[in-house]
Parts: structure tokens; sequence; C-alpha cells
């Protein structure tokens, strides 16, 4: 008999994580997923879209008691959570008769919360990952299933990591799949005491402070680059950048500057940043 998984996701790494489930032959009788916010630009696939054109039961935003209810009457050996933007209740985890998981942005304990990927962009970090580990009531905080690392390149942005991310999941998953349908499943620690949490991101965020170093505006760019909203300063609208070593600022003022069509900034270290991809209002 199949194991029976209901699956809460969102995105490109819920729709490839779902994919992985189907592909290896697991029931999934509910999908819950979020709607498409049209005032959101969207750049990844849509998980609600995928479990209509297999045929799958999906909810976009349900009330809590009537996820409760369904899960009471479909008694899932398994309960997933991939890229879901919501914590799952006690009570909804504990349905799972095996266990309930979740696929983390980042290579736990380390960047738990939210926006993992571009805050360790934004931090400078030269790798990150993702983690399946087990959901208890402490968001991001269960035993660790497995995981994977990925490199994070010094130009590339966050959108070009997560690439790389949503294969490193499917990875994950893939290789854990049959444990855990087996319910034989070990967990590493996840000790959070070593590891740092973040909260979410707002466009603001985005917003340039020259006086800091020219790496840290360049991971800061990097971080918040399209699809996400990008860094701005003023009404100019930064989206991608290049660390000028060994150019010289033309003055001590600090900010955009151009020569010819080419546009450079001066930062709070004295180095020269070159704007690479600019709008101007």
């Amino acid at each position: 008999m199949a194991a029976r998984a209901v699956v809460f996701g969102y995105g490109e790494i819920g729709v490839r994580c779902l994919g992985a489930l189907l592909d290896a032959g697991v029931d999934v009788p509910l999908v819950v997923t979020h709607r498409d916010d049209p005032a959101e630009r969207r750049w990844y696939a849509s998980l609600f879209d995928f479990s209509t054109e297999r045929h799958l039961p999906v909810l976009a935003d349900p009330p809590l008691a009537e996820i409760e209810g369904q899960l009471k009457n479909l008694r899932p050996d398994l309960i997933f959570s991939f890229y879901y933007r919501s914590m799952l209740p006690m009570p909804v985890l504990r349905t799972a008769k095996l266990g309930a998981y979740n696929m983390h942005g980042s290579l736990l304990p380390k960047y738990r919360g939210r926006a993992p990927l571009n805050w360790a962009i934004l931090h400078g970090e030269k790798e990150t990952g993702v983690t399946l580990h087990a959901m208890v009531e402490k968001p991001d905080a269960g035993g660790i299933v497995d995981q994977e690392a990925v490199p994070i390149g010094p130009d590339e942005t966050a959108v070009e990591v997560f690439r790389k991310m949503t294969e490193a999941a499917e990875t994950v998953l893939r290789r854990s799949l049959k444990k855990l349908i087996s319910g034989k499943i070990e967990t590493r620690p996840n000790d959070t005491s070593k590891g740092s949490y973040f909260g979410r991101r707002t466009p603001e965020d985005g917003r340039i402070d020259w006086s800091k170093s020219a790496l840290e505006i360049h991971n800061l760019v990097r971080a918040v680059a399209p699809p996400f909203p990008g860094a701005f300063a003023g009404s100019m609208k930064i989206y991608r950048t290049s660390l000028e070593e060994n150019k010289q600022p033309p003055s001590k003022t600090l900010g955009p500057y151009r020569e010819g069509a080419d546009w450079f900034a001066v930062c709070g270290d004295g180095k020269v940043l070159r704007l690479l991809e600019v709008e101007e209002a």
C-alpha cells in the first residue's frame, strides 16, 4: 500500500518536491497552498496550477479548522511543508503517523526564520543550501534529516542561487524518502544555540546606505536583485554591481557619479562600485 502524504507548499520548490513524491508513487490526497497574489511579481511555478493539472485535491489558504478536519479524515502517514509560508500548529503536525517534515532554505541551524537565502547573501556567505528537518513547535528547530550545500558565487544574485537550491531540495527529498516512508529515519541534532534567526524582509530593506563598504552594498544589491524588489538610492534603482578594486574615486563625496555612459559609486570605505544595471526615475 502506497504511503499517504499531505503536502503544504508554495512556489518552485513546492512544485519540484511534490513532483518527486508523485514520481515515487506516494499517494497525495491533499495539497494546501497559498493564493497567488496578483500584486506580487510571480517568477516561480504555481503549486495550485501544478496540483490541478495532476488532478490532486488542492486548497488555497483554507481556514485552520478546515485543514484540521481534512487531516483527521485523511489520516496521513506523512506531512510535508515545501516553502509553505505559514507555521503549522502542533495539532496539525500530530495527525501524521510517521512524522511531519519541512524543507528549509538554509543549512540549519544557521539562518532559521524568514528569507534565509536573501539574508545569507546579504551577510556575504560563500555557501548556503537546503535542510529537510522534522517540524516541531519552534520554527526550524526540529531534528535534521538531511542537507545539501550549494555554493554562492561572489557576484551571484538570490534568484541565481535559488535555482541551485531548487535542484538541491529535490535531491534531498528523493534521497530521504525511502527512510521517511519506512518510519526508521534517524535525525541529527539541530542545535539552535549555535545558529541564527532572521525575520522577514520588506522592500524598504533595499535602501542603500552609501556610508557602508563597497562589499556590503554589493551584497545588498545581489540579495534583493530582481525578481525581488531591488536595491535603491533615492529615485535610482540598482540591479547589478561589480567591485572595482583598482579604481580610484574622483572625490570623497559618497554616492553615485557618472563617467560618460557608465555609472559608479563611491562607498564608505573609499572604494568604488560599478553600477552595471540601473533604472533612473
